[in-house]
């Protein structure tokens, strides 16, 4: 892992001789995989001591190798492979539970993923038919129709924009170890690829960045407005992809800023009294949540001496001037957000289980030790720049967002209306290409 940090070149691995399939690791990769790893550890920890069986700890490695090899492989028939496997293993933990609610969510999930890869599988097989070959280059050489159709897969199967909207049910709805998986490593399966391909096709990069800078906005939107915390955590995933998006050049670090803060929230609010804000300011949490709540929401936040701080400083810095506004506001967004959860009463509240501080110590232990990746990013500018954005953001949820009361319609999280964007977004994507390339 250390290699792919400090090495300068990527790392060919070819398996199964000429024959067999290309993986590529660089230094991209490195930082998506690390975050796989400390997720996938915590929540092993998380579940050892609980009635977990055998299968659930199956489908977790499973789960956890199918991630890495997305992050790995070089082509498009390899990525659909990776993909489908992590649906399965994903839709197997989703409905773990066998309950009505658990099982109608997993094959919602599953529904959505399929009809996303279809496109996504269309768009490889055009990009084969230019090139007589699946490997990302070809992207280049391909037509306008196959690109649009594999972005949209990706964006659609990542949880970008409104084609992602499946995300906040699924990922709220499900156990507390398998929210902290998939939102903390699984959905960024399909954007990996996304940031990959705006590296290596320039004509992919504004499209990309476009993308990044709408999906951060409409995620904040709808967390800040949320009362439910899980939800609240969902959108606010939604919101975070679109940063990994807005500055591909940096988006494996903020991936691994995100993927432990997030990873760190949904665990412990499975172990919160209530899911409903309003609840929880009426029964204050045990003071240890609430500490950890509070690191975890600093670091995505932007605060100093967590690895958010760097990972947003890292990424403000490589966005383009059309971008440096919105970005600055949904920066704004986010500290209003977790504004929500530091500001909760707390006391002598029901304490949890000792095995629950273990993963807990993890991944606030990786929050702090990932800091010192950017040290560049500690000087006076920098840190009064985003304690201001912070100060703001609480300020706006004092005084104004705490006392707005709207509900939000969920009709866009629809099944029929899911699907019914893609097709949509199709069209989008092929006249935003043209337009790019004209």
């Amino acid at each position: 892992m250390q290699l792919l940090f400090v090495a300068k070149a990527p790392i060919t691995l070819q398996l199964l001789d000429s024959f067999g399939v290309t993986l590529i690791a660089d230094q991209l990769s490195g930082f998506f995989i690390l975050t796989n790893a400390l997720v996938a550890t915590a929540v092993i920890l998380y579940c050892w001591h609980t009635n977990k069986s055998a299968f659930f700890y199956t489908q977790t490695i499973i789960l956890h190798g199918s991630v890495n090899a997305a992050f790995l492989c070089a082509d498009l028939i390899s990525l659909y492979v990776s993909l489908e496997v992590i649906s399965i293993a994903a839709f197997l933990l989703i409905a773990y539970s066998r309950t009505n609610r658990s099982i109608w969510v997993a094959l919602r999930y599953m529904f959505v993923g399929n009809v996303a890869m279809l496109f996504y599988l269309v768009g490889a097989v055009l990009v084969y038919q230019a090139n007589y070959s699946f490997a990302y280059e070809g992207l280049s050489n391909a037509p306008i129709e196959a690109i649009a159709l594999i972005v949209l897969g990706l964006l659609s199967k990542g949880g970008i924009f409104v084609s992602g909207l499946w995300l906040p049910l699924t990922h709220s709805e499900s156990e507390t170890p398998v929210s902290a998986l998939l939102s903390g490593v699984v959905v960024k399966t399909g954007v990996f690829p996304l940031v990959r391909f705006a590296l290596m096709v320039e004509a992919i990069d504004p499209i990309i960045r476009l993308f990044g800078v709408g999906t951060a906005l409409l995620g904040v939107g709808y967390a800040v407005l949320e009362k439910d915390t899980k939800r609240t955590l969902a959108f606010s995933t939604v919101s975070q992809l679109g940063w990994i998006l807005a500055a591909p050049e940096v988006g494996g670090f903020f991936a691994l800023a995100h993927g432990l803060a997030k990873s760190t929230l949904f665990l412990i609010a499975g172990n919160l009294p209530s899911r409903n804000f309003k609840e929880l300011k009426e029964q204050p949490m045990h003071t240890g949540l609430w500490i950890a709540i509070v690191m975890a929401s600093l670091s995505i936040s932007g605060f100093p001496l967590f690895v958010g701080f760097g990972a947003k400083v890292l990424t403000l810095k490589n966005v383009l001037p059309w971008q440096e506004i919105v970005m600055n506001l949904g920066a704004v967004g986010t500290a209003m957000v977790y504004a929500k959860f530091i500001l909760l009463p707390h006391g002598k509240g029901k304490p949890v289980r000792a095995s629950f501080w273990t993963p807990i110590l993890l991944l606030l232990g990786g929050l702090i030790a990932a800091s010192g990746m950017y040290l560049e990013g500690y000087t006076l500018a920098n840190i009064t720049k985003n304690l201001a954005i912070i100060a703001v953001g609480w300020l706006a949820y004092v005084l104004i967002f705490q006392r707005v009361v709207l509900k939000l319609p969920r009709m866009l999280e629809q099944l029929e209306h899911l699907i019914g964007f893609m097709g949509v977004m199709s069209l989008g994507l092929i006249l935003l290409f043209k337009m790019v390339l004209a």
